[in-house]
């Protein structure tokens, strides 16, 4: 995790200050904003991680960073930080869009749990991104009539079937079907279908 980044948005300097020291003690990386504002001047070239942010703040409040993040495309995932009173305003921020929220005082490891759990759902996301884009690839490569055949696979039909709907015969669908799975790499039917699936084929 030391290549992403925790975005502390707090404009209680003594709690900024803190959960820095926290997170850095747990060996995660972090930087602080004292305002939402401050932080939304940042969005260029942000680096990958997550963002833990108090939900009652002066100029903008951590419900409205969510929406404005939102609008920019930000995919980041959200961490808001409530005092007693800001609980509801936290729950519509769950509805927009917020991964978790935390009532203070919470817990140091609490909030390091609600960090790695955010930290790993990104990561998971990005590889995730990264395999869709790398299947999409290796889909387009597939010639028209191997690109058929893979959808009759896809949908459960048997050779035969295949064969029958493309007018030609079991052997030659079987012979596609070996191309498909050399030029995907897939290693069964089950990756095969997985990726096609995660490809959006």
């Amino acid at each position: 995790m030391s290549d992403t980044l925790v975005h502390v948005i707090d404009d209680d300097e003594a709690m900024r200050e803190s959960l820095s020291f926290l997170l850095d003690s747990a060996g995660i990386r972090a930087r602080t904003y004292e305002s939402a504002v401050a932080f939304l001047q940042q969005l260029d070239g942000l680096e990958p991680g997550c963002i833990v942010t108090d939900v009652r703040m002066p100029e903008m409040n951590g419900l409205e960073l969510v929406r404005r993040l939102k609008e920019r495309g930000v995919q980041q995932p959200v961490i808001v930080i409530t005092g007693h009173g800001d609980v509801p305003l936290a729950v519509e921020a769950m509805k927009a869009g917020v991964i978790d929220f935390l009532e203070k005082p919470f817990d140091d490891e609490a909030l390091l749990q609600a960090v790695r759990s955010a930290l790993d759902a990104r990561e998971r996301e990005d590889q995730q991104h990264g395999e869709k884009r790398r299947f999409e690839a290796m889909l387009e490569g597939l010639s028209p009539r191997e690109q058929e055949v893979l959808r009759g696979v896809i949908a459960g039909k048997p050779n035969k079937v295949i064969a029958y709907d493309l007018g030609i015969s079991p052997r030659t669908v079987e012979v596609y079907r070996a191309n498909v799975m050399t030029k995907t790499g897939a290693s069964g039917l089950s990756e095969l279908v997985r990726m096609a699936l995660l490809a959006g084929f």
